[in-house]
């Protein structure tokens, strides 16, 4: 989960460091489901399936509130198993006409969503703050990124290339080619609800796939705003459907993603015990199978660094969406020599310029927590850090606003036999450690199951080749705090995930390629 554009108030200048700050940049306000909500036209509370809005079929619903106050912001259909086998059959009735489709045609239309998403950014944005309680200029910024990649995969449409091979006889001729695998199904976090469902849909509608998607039971009216503009841009009945479900019957409803003989493959993002789950079922039908799983990303930063330019990352890194993000940083490693520096220079950031505070406040640039488990887990590793003999350099603790909300938090003399450097905080907690050799960086840095992005930051150009190979990771920042983009391949190793998403690799995942032999030339 990583987002790629920002709106950005003057700066902040301390000393040498130039830190962007947040700023809201537009009206907010009117109606909805509540009355932070207003009246949002694209707010909807029915599931979306065959191009119709729909309930589940035994009438049940689920509420969604806030995180940021607790405000009822309405309820959607509390889909079950026949449900989800009803738009499984529907998908894939859609699919049999949508990959005969040009690609071409197809480009058409995911451009016009693309448009779309771009001429209702601000309502979209403000979905996405009142569900999941993220900054509305950062809400703003992940439909940007989540538009683009609808931009980038409406372009590779006409980009699915097979081979010509040369064939070891005469009387042969041998191509490859490239075919859409179905009924591609999915299901997306919470912490980046529009992105995340961009960027698995648009590579898979773009490929000739038609879609079941399952959003977070947290934040499901981003899901259905989405497939609102999808239908006013042309894409057909059918061929993008959003189931939504509780908690409750997330399990029923994931199991029918991945077992039923008409879905071609699941794509999820999430963690990656429940990930190793999807897999075990897909296992059986052999799917397709894409995983975007947890991270425990290291941050280090070594001598030679650029101490200024390195706080800068680090604070992109670790508090963008309140450190609910997947690649953000979990463990600061700083080398002995500029330990010192680095945490009073990190600290005197992180006191300036973060100001805790509802996503629709103006100046807020750190919005609540998605629940009282997640307030209940940073404070599980900061208590266990401290008792272990860290020291509180920031925060610490719940913030004063009650609720979900939690103070950023730095804590220095950390060690790894503490929590915080074992597990993913998915929290605004930064644990610094201090260690003396490269090697002994790397090993830490290395050590953990999971490896989805490093960042480091090095004026040695030596080291940098050195680390950045040696780094167990899928994506590696060298003097960057911020790796994702559309073009970027995302990826995980280890027990981070199968496969890629975005780049010109993120449409693969939903094609299959056919040998097909000519004889009798």
């Amino acid at each position: 989960m990583a987002m790629a554009t920002f709106v950005w108030q003057k700066p902040v200048v301390l000393g040498r460091l130039v830190l962007p700050q947040l700023i809201l940049n537009f009206k907010v306000g009117t109606r909805v489901l509540s009355s932070m909500a207003g009246k949002n036209p694209l707010m909807f509370d029915k599931a979306y399936v065959g191009g119709k809005w729909t309930s589940a079929q035994d009438g049940s619903t689920f509420e969604i509130r806030n995180p940021s106050n607790g405000e009822l912001l309405g309820s959607v259909p509390d889909m079950k198993a026949a449900d989800t086998e009803a738009a499984v059959k529907t998908a894939y009735e859609s699919f049999k006409t949508w990959k005969a489709t040009l690609p071409k045609e197809r480009q058409t239309v995911l451009r016009k969503w693309d448009e779309l998403l771009h001429k209702n950014k601000e309502n979209l944005a403000k979905i996405i703050t009142m569900e999941m309680g993220k900054p509305l200029p950062e809400a703003i910024g992940e439909i940007n990124y989540a538009a683009s990649m609808v931009e980038w995969f409406a372009e590779e449409a006409r980009r699915i290339y097979g081979d010509t091979i040369p064939a070891p006889v005469k009387s042969k001729r041998i191509v490859t080619i490239k075919q859409p695998i179905g009924v591609a199904c999915m299901i997306t976090p919470w912490n980046f609800p529009s992105a995340m469902i961009t960027r698995k849909a648009a590579a898979a509608l773009a490929a000739g796939c038609t879609v079941v998607l399952k959003p977070s039971e947290d934040t499901p009216f981003s899901a259905l705003a989405l497939a609102e503009l999808a239908e006013q841009a042309g894409i057909p009945a059918g061929v993008f459907n959003v189931v939504t479900s509780s908690r409750t019957s997330t399990p029923e409803v994931g199991k029918v993603l991945c077992t039923h003989p008409l879905s071609a493959g699941i794509s999820f993002t999430g963690s990656t015990p429940v990930g190793k789950i999807l897999m075990k079922q897909a296992a059986d039908g052999v799917k397709h199978v894409a995983m975007e799983l947890g991270g425990h990303a290291a941050f280090i930063v070594f001598d030679s660094a650029d101490v200024d330019l390195a706080v800068q990352g680090a604070m992109v890194s670790k508090f963008r969406n309140t450190g609910q993000a997947c690649v953000g940083s979990n463990r600061f490693l700083v080398q002995a020599g500029i330990y010192d520096k680095f945490c009073a220079k990190f600290a005197e950031v992180v006191k300036a310029t973060l100001k805790v505070g509802d996503g629709f406040q103006d100046g807020s640039t750190m919005g609540p927590l998605i629940n009282e488990r997640a307030v209940e887990k940073v404070e599980r590793h900061v208590k266990d850090a401290v008792d272990k003999g860290a020291k509180v350099l920031v925060g610490g603790g719940r913030h004063s606003l009650g609720g979900n909300f939690v103070e950023p938090t730095l804590l220095t003399d950390v060690t790894t036999d503490m929590v915080c450097t074992q597990e993913e905080t998915f929290g605004p907690l930064a644990p610094i450690l201090k260690f003396n050799t490269e090697e002994e960086a790397i090993a830490i840095a290395n050590s953990v199951n999971v490896g989805l992005a490093s960042y480091f930051y090095s004026n040695n150009i030596s080291q940098a080749w050195r680390v950045a190979e040696a780094l167990e990771v899928g994506m590696v920042g060298i003097n960057e705090g911020l790796v994702s983009t559309v073009e970027t391949p995302f990826s995980g190793w280890k027990e981070s995930g199968l496969g890629r998403e975005a780049s010109k690799y993120g449409i693969e995942e939903y094609l299959q390629m056919k040998s097909v032999v000519f004889g009798g030339i």
